[in-house]
C-alpha cells in the first residue's frame, strides 16, 4: 500500500486558507504534518493580514496540526525566499514532498511560488485554483465557517468593511470592482469557526488602525485604477 505524500500547509489563518485545508483533509489525498505562517518579527503579527501571533496558536490548536512560524523582519522578496527555502529544506529532509497553498486564480503568484519550490526539489499544490469565486465564498458559508475582516485595502474599501463579518450581505454589498473572495488584495480576513476547528476560537474586537503606505510605487495603483493609499487594520485582541 502506498503511503500518502507528505505536505506542508501555507497557512494565513484567513478564509481561503481555511476552505483549501477543509478541502485537503476531506480529500485525504495527503498526509498533511503542519501547518506554515509567515509572521513579522518585529511585531508578532501574520505578515499583511495583521493578526497577532497568539490567536494565530490558538487557530492551530483547534485545528489541531503542527505549526511552523517563519519570520521576517525586512520585508524583502529576497529575505522571504533565503529564509523560506532553508526552512523548505530541512522539511524536505524530513520526507515532505508537497507545500500547498490557498491561491485562486493570480497567475504570476503561483508562477512565483512555484519557482521557489522546484530550487528546493518540492511541488506545489493549489486546492481552490480557478474555481469561481463566487461560488467559493458560497461554499464557505454553507460549510459553516466564520470569519471576520481583518486588513482591507482603501483603494477599494472603506473603514466601514474592517472588521466586519463576511456573510451574504457583506458580498452583496461589495462594490462591482471587489472580488468576492478578495482575491487581488482587497480584503483579508480571519478564520474563527468552521468545520476544522474543534470549537470556535475566541476573541475581543479592538480598535481600527489605519497605516498608510510608507512608500509610493507604479504598484500602488491597482488594475482597476483604483489608488491604494494604505490599509484600515481591525484589531483582534485573544480573550
Amino acid at each position: 500500500m502506498n503511503k500518502k505524500p507528505k505536505a506542508i500547509f501555507c497557512w494565513s489563518g484567513g478564509k481561503d486558507s481555511a476552505l483549501a485545508l477543509y478541502k485537503v483533509l476531506q480529500e485525504n489525498k495527503y498526509e498533511v504534518i503542519a501547518l506554515l505562517t509567515t509572521l513579522n518579527e518585529n511585531f508578532k503579527r501574520i505578515s499583511m493580514h495583521g493578526v497577532r501571533e497568539e490567536l494565530l496558536d490558538k487557530q492551530a490548536a483547534e485545528i489541531g496540526l503542527p505549526l511552523i512560524k517563519m519570520y521576517v523582519s525586512e520585508g524583502t522578496n529576497s529575505e522571504y525566499e533565503r529564509t523560506m527555502e532553508t526552512l523548505l529544506l530541512q522539511y524536505k529532509a524530513k520526507g515532505i514532498t508537497k507545500v500547498i497553498f490557498g491561491d485562486i486564480f493570480l497567475e504570476d503568484l503561483r508562477l512565483y511560488r512555484e519557482n521557489n519550490l522546484i530550487k528546493v526539489g518540492l511541488t506545489a499544490e493549489f486546492p481552490l485554483w480557478k474555481r469561481d469565486t463566487k461560488e467559493l465564498i458560497n461554499e464557505f458559508l454553507e460549510f459553516g465557517f466564520k470569519t471576520i475582516t481583518c486588513c482591507v485595502n482603501d483603494g477599494y474599501l472603506g473603514e466601514d468593511k474592517v472588521g466586519a463579518e463576511i456573510n451574504a450581505e457583506f458580498i452583496k454589498d461589495l462594490p462591482s470592482n471587489v472580488d468576492p473572495c478578495g482575491e487581488n488584495g482587497e480584503f483579508h480576513t480571519f478564520c474563527y469557526d468552521g468545520p476544522i476547528f474543534k470549537k470556535p476560537i475566541q476573541f475581543e474586537v479592538g480598535e481600527k488602525i489605519y497605516r498608510p503606505l510608507e512608500i509610493r510605487t507604479s504598484d500602488d495603483i491597482c488594475t482597476s485604477n483604483n489608488i491604494t493609499r494604505g490599509f484600515w487594520f481591525q484589531e483582534l485582541l485573544p480573550s
